[in-house]
């Protein structure tokens, strides 16, 4: 109620288009937010977490429900299969063609998700790296094949520590990137990150949601009793032959592939997922804070992000 009395204060630019975007770590609240608003603009969302993209990975990336995306028409969620590759680079042309096209019945839209990378591929475009050749990758390869994860860690932490503070340790699919990278240009990665960004035919506006840190855990930890109680170790158990995949090199299916091999006990499966998501929400909040114009909100404060989109949205009568 209050959301509405406030925004109708005035009255939206008609010739303006915006693009609301909403980040935040695992388990924040960005999916509750995000229904509000798309309710009260009668509008769309478009997903950015990376992990949402694909059909058979429900339990373990905390989807919104089919109650919620009946309620609101979502893109970019249950869209691919594990077994179709989609980089960040995909995710941007197809977002900015999709936004065109929504822009045209629609002046606000909304952008939702924990995925940083491809958040920035739609608002301000990729860095552009280096090639990276074949001698680079199968040297890149032939140490992670003999190292494992540890040993891409140890590179990347040595080759660019600035990089290594925020990214997914546990992805090894970005620090294998991060590396070959540093290998072929002789450079840190992240020093490739810093574009100024690309001009795009809308304003973006960032709001980002921030818990107590506390909070924030204990939100965490009552996520993952959720999913273990949901099916989370059926739906891995179901994942198992396509491990290998980038798609599944991720937190939740990991920890239950480690189970799979008797490597630990499901007890400490679960433990480590706890401790995983806590450490990447961590990250999560580094790589937003570093990169972005973000305007930080407690997710219960309705009364200060209503008054930023009004201000930012909105012209007075």
């Amino acid at each position: 109620m209050h959301f509405c009395r406030l925004l109708l204060l005035g009255h939206l630019s008609m010739v303006d288009k915006h693009l609301i975007i909403i980040g935040g770590p695992t388990a924040s609240g960005k999916t509750a937010l995000s229904l509000r608003l798309a309710l009260h603009f009668q509008t769309e969302i478009l997903s950015a977490d990376s992990r949402q993209f694909y059909r058979e990975m429900s339990i373990g990336t905390a989807k919104p429900s089919p109650e919620e995306l009946d309620a609101v028409k979502h893109h970019f969620i249950n869209s691919l299969s594990v077994t179709e590759p989609y980089s960040a680079g995909d995710f941007e042309r197809d977002a900015l063609a999709l936004l065109e096209k929504l822009h045209q019945s629609h002046d606000v839209v909304l952008l939702v998700g924990g995925a940083g990378l491809f958040i920035q591929a739609v608002t301000q475009g990729l860095d552009d790296f280096p090639t990276i050749s074949q001698e680079v990758r199968d040297l890149v390869a032939e140490g992670e094949t003999s190292g494992g994860l540890l040993w891409l860690q140890e590179q990347v932490l040595h080759k660019d520590p600035l990089y290594y503070e925020f990214v997914d340790r546990q992805n090894p699919a970005r620090l294998r990137r991060a590396l070959a990278v540093c290998l072929q240009s002789g450079l840190p990665y992240s020093q490739f990150r810093n574009n100024e960004g690309k001009k795009r035919p809308f304003h973006c506006h960032f709001l980002l949601l921030e818990w107590p840190r506390d909070v924030l855990y204990q939100r965490i930890e009552a996520r993952v009793n959720d999913m273990i109680g949901a099916g989370l170790e059926d739906e891995a158990r179901r994942l198992l032959p396509h491990r290998h995949l980038t798609a599944l090199q991720t937190v939740g299916y990991e920890e239950f592939f480690a189970y799979f091999d008797g490597k630990c006990t499901v007890e400490e499966a679960v433990s480590k997922i706890k401790q995983h998501s806590r450490n990447y929400a961590k990250r999560q909040l580094t790589w937003f804070k570093k990169r972005g114009e973000w305007s930080v909100f407690h997710p219960e404060d309705t009364i200060g992000i209503d008054a930023l989109l009004k201000e930012r949205l909105y012209t007075p009568d």
